[in-house]
Formats: C-alpha cells, structure tokens, sequence
C-alpha cells in the first residue's frame, strides 16, 4: 500500500514538472529546449526514489547548461525542477557527503562551462550562481531538516520504549532489592521471636508438675517453632541476594550518624527516643530513609553539609535529610541511576507512607512521612510512573538534547548557509565589478580625440586594460558588417544606474565606428547631452 502511494505521489510530481515544462518550453521553434526539458525531467524524477544523488546531478547540470545556453535566463520549468529535486535529495538521502560532492562538482565544472558558453558573462555568473545557492543548496538543505525532524521524532519514539523497558527492569529489580532487604529485617526480628518460642516451649517439655499429654503439647510446640523457623531461613534465604547491601542487624539511626561523622561527614541531627507502641517495621523504614541519604551524600555531594531530623509521635514518624550544595562541586562522571530513591519508595509504601526527594537551594532533600498503623499503600500508576521516571532521567535527557541540538544545527544550516553563501557571491561579484568598471574606464576627452580611420595600434595607448562586461544587445546600434567591437565604460559614477557604455569597432584593424550606448539617450533624457556619434 505504501509503496503504491510512493509510486503515485512520484507520478503526479512527473506530470506536474512535465506540464511545466510544456507550456514554458513549447515555443521554442526548434524545440530542443522541450525535449531537453522532458529528458532531464523524466530521468530526474526516475532516479530521485533510488539514486537522489544522480537525480541531483541531473537536474543541477540540464539548469546550467540551459542557462548558459540563453545567456543567463532561467526557464520556469528548470527552476521547478530543480527546487523539487533538490528538496527530495536531501529528504531521501540520509548521508550528506555525497550531495557536497555533486555540489562541489557541478560549482567547479558546470559553472565555469556555462560562463564560457553563455552570451553575457557577468550576468550569466550572478544568475548562475543564485540558482545554486537558492534553486539547489536552499532546497536541500530544507529537506534534510525534515528528514532529520522525522528522523528524530521516529527515534524518540523508539527510545521511549526502549527506555521505559529498561526504567522499569531497573525499577522493578531496585524494589525486589528492598523487599529482599524487608525479608531480611523479618527474619531477624521474626526469627528471634520464634527461637523464644522454641526454647521456651523446651523448657517447658522438661518441667516439673506437668502430665504426659501436657508434655507432648509441649513438645509438640517447640517442633512446630523450629520447623517455622527452619522454614523462614529457606525462604529468605532463596528471597536474599548475594550481592545485596546490608547493615547492622538491630543498629539504630543514632548509631548510624556516629559511623558517618566518624568517616568524616559533617552532620547536624536531632533524632526522637522510640516510643512505645511504634512498630519496628517503621523504625527500620526510618532507618533506611537516613542512610540511603547518607549514601547519596557521600557519592553525589562530597563534603556538603547534612541536617538530619526524626521526629516521632504516637501515630506516625517523620525524617528528613537536607544536605547543602557541595563546595566544590558534584564528582565529575558520576550519575545516579537513582535505585535507591527506587528503593525506598517501595520500604514507604509498604508500611502505608510517603516519600518526597528532590533538589532544594543548590542541595537535595528527602522527606517521609510514616505512619505507625497505617496499611501498605497502593502502587498507582502515578506513584508507578514516578518512579520509573527516575531510573535512567539523565541518559534519556541526554540523549533527547542530543537529538534536538542536531536538529537545530540543521535548522540554523538550512537558513545561515544559504544567507552565508549569498553574501559570498554578492561580496565577490561586488569586487570583481567594481574592479572591472574602474579598469575599463575610458576618458571622455580620449574618446572624443579618437577618430574612425585611426589604427587599432594608434588608438591602443589611451585605451584602458579591460572591456565592460556588461553589455546590454537592445541598446547598441547594429554591428557594421566584418567588424569587432570593444565596449568600454564611460566616467559616469558606478551609483549610477543607467547603463552607458562606449563601443569602439575595428575592421582590418582600423576603426571603423564608434558609439556612445546609454539609456539615457535611448528614453530620450534632455540632461544627457551624449549623441549616438559622440
């Protein structure tokens, strides 16, 4: 389907330039340039799917050659032809060394042969450089920056899906890490309370006073408790990981702080006693909170400042950590892949808080709230989203302004480089006129001295170095039959822009006419007191 649409959408683009051409071209008496025109269309467009860059050439050289060829006018057709191909070469051709090239080519080879073929030299290089900069250059750039638009909205795209995959393998691999780490604190306390039960219902087998079915209840008891307890440890035991981070088994937040100030961070704390009736699952959410802060500290803002608060009540707890901007900065290349943010969203949520992390005056903060009877709360896509959301920020980012900063400098390239290029040629065809004009100048008394008759060797002395190039054919009376004509400038200034030039013609080397060719003369200006035979 898709590729019946291509094949249509080409086909009306040939038609399309075809239509041009025939009307443009169709009155021509010999009818070369319609020919000409329908060739280069039609090979242009057939290999502007496939091979762009020939299609370019095509379309680039038939312009030149025609232009050149009519002395530096621009059929409408060619100019169609060439914008549109032009455009489709640099939507359609992912590389762009290849189109320089033919760029490159074409300035080097075609230009220069179209000069010497053309009439009018100085008109035809102006024009024939202004259809490279805007009937080709323009164009392509113009078309490369679409492509690379949707090039990188194609690979957004992709990397979103990408990236949510890997965010959510990192999110989910970081939560079964807490809840590992959750598992471990219930064997600990869980597996210490059932030990009690064991040996107590032990010494109770062994006790006095007691009957023979009272000791095998007894008994009883103290297997089930072992075998609860066997029981636990497979199950955290297949639960743990090898590789999983651990600490202290009943270490408390104050504990914690004095072996951080000890490694050398400055902390400031003010942590609450335990009170009664908090449940330890909270208590160890609290702990946790203070140490992957702790952690991130160390790693991400080493020797900043930390304030460190646990406030408790008798229903819920509340901890924030707040570290200041580190003196010297953050540890160049290192990023967090945020895991531990991860982490203790999952210890939060499931004792029934929540938890706030972010950036505050040039440092960070984390803040949880923890309810001491609260149940685990649900994991919503908001909460779900927000986490995943911090696995892989920085690389996607990353990747993000890379693709938007390609696409502005293509931007900036498709409107600069064209300005660019014409302010070259205007600033080199400047000096190359001016040049030209002061270089052929001839004095009005020179001109006036010289006589039809004279020599081309006894005229040479006053004449100047160069010729005008310039050299409009609707102004000048007819050449005489046989002869050469120079056309030289006249005094006039160059902000003049009436065109005035004189034409000296030679015959068997003698002069045969001479000219005085303005447009003041040929509207009939009174001011002018030039003559025809001046």
């Amino acid at each position: 389907m898709r590729r019946g649409w291509r094949l249509v959408m080409d086909l009306a683009l040939w038609l399309g330039l075809c239509g041009f051409v025939a009307i443009d071209a169709g009155n021509n008496p010999y009818r070369l340039e319609l020919v000409a025109g329908l060739t280069a269309t039609t090979a242009a467009i057939a290999l502007s799917r496939r091979y762009p860059v020939v299609s370019l050439a095509i379309a680039m050289v038939a312009a030149f050659v025609i232009l050149g060829g009519f002395g530096g006018r621009v059929p409408i057709w060619e100019a169609f032809l060439l914008v549109a191909v032009s455009y489709l070469a640099g939507y359609r051709q992912p590389v762009a060394k290849p189109m320089l090239r033919v760029f490159t080519v074409v300035s080097v080879v075609a230009v220069p042969v179209a000069l010497i073929w053309a009439k009018d030299g100085f008109s035809a290089w102006g024009a024939l450089l202004g259809v490279l900069v805007f009937g080709s250059v323009t164009p392509w750039l113009l078309g490369r920056y679409i492509r690379q638009r949707e090039d990188m909205a194609r690979d957004g795209w992709r990397r979103a899906e990408e990236m949510e995959s890997r965010q959510r393998l990192i999110a989910d691999r970081a939560r079964l890490r807490e809840r590992t780490r959750i598992a471990s604190d219930m064997h600990d306390s869980l597996g210490h309370e059932l030990s009690l039960i064991a040996v107590r219902a032990a010494a109770l087998e062994v006790a006095g006073g007691l009957d023979e079915q009272q000791r095998q209840a007894a008994g009883d008891l103290r297997q089930s408790a072992a075998t609860a307890t066997e029981r636990l440890r497979e199950i955290i035991g297949v639960l743990r990981e090898d590789d999983a981070p651990t600490e202290p088994v009943h270490e408390s937040i104050d504990a914690l702080l004095d072996r951080a100030r000890a490694s050398g961070v400055l902390i400031e704390s003010s942590v609450d006693d335990l009170v009664a009736g908090e449940p330890r699952m909270v208590d160890r959410a609290a702990y946790r909170v203070v140490q992957e802060s702790l952690t991130n500290v160390v790693k991400h803002a080493p020797g900043a400042a930390v304030t460190v608060r646990v406030v408790r009540s008798a229903d819920r707890t509340d901890v924030a950590v707040v570290n200041a901007a580190p003196p010297a900065g953050p540890l160049p290349g290192r990023s967090s892949g945020r895991r531990g943010l991860i982490g203790l969203r999952e210890r939060v949520r499931l004792v029934g808080g929540t938890l706030r992390a972010g950036p505050r005056g040039g440092g960070f903060e984390v803040h949880a709230i923890l309810p001491h009877d609260a149940a685990p709360s649900e994991e919503t896509p908001e909460s779900q989203a927000a986490m995943d959301a911090e696995v892989g920020q920085s690389t996607s980012a990353r990747e993000l302004e890379r693709a938007r900063r390609d696409v502005r400098r293509s931007l900036i390239q498709a409107i600069v480089v064209p300005i660019g290029l014409f302010g070259v040629v205007v600033a080199i065809s400047g000096a190359v006129f001016l040049v030209q004009w002061y270089r052929s100048e001839l004095a009005g008394a020179d001109y006036d001295r010289i006589r039809p008759g004279q020599t081309r060797a006894e005229i040479a002395p006053v004449l100047p170095e160069g010729q005008r190039i310039a050299r409009p054919r609707e102004l000048e009376p007819p050449v005489p039959a046989g002869a050469i004509c120079e056309y030289y400038g006249t005094e006039r200034s160059v902000l003049n822009l009436n065109y005035e030039a004189y034409r000296l013609c030679f015959a068997d080397g003698k002069l045969v006419s001479k000219d005085l060719i303005s447009e003041d003369e040929q509207r009939g200006n009174p001011d002018d007191p030039g003559g025809a035979g001046r």
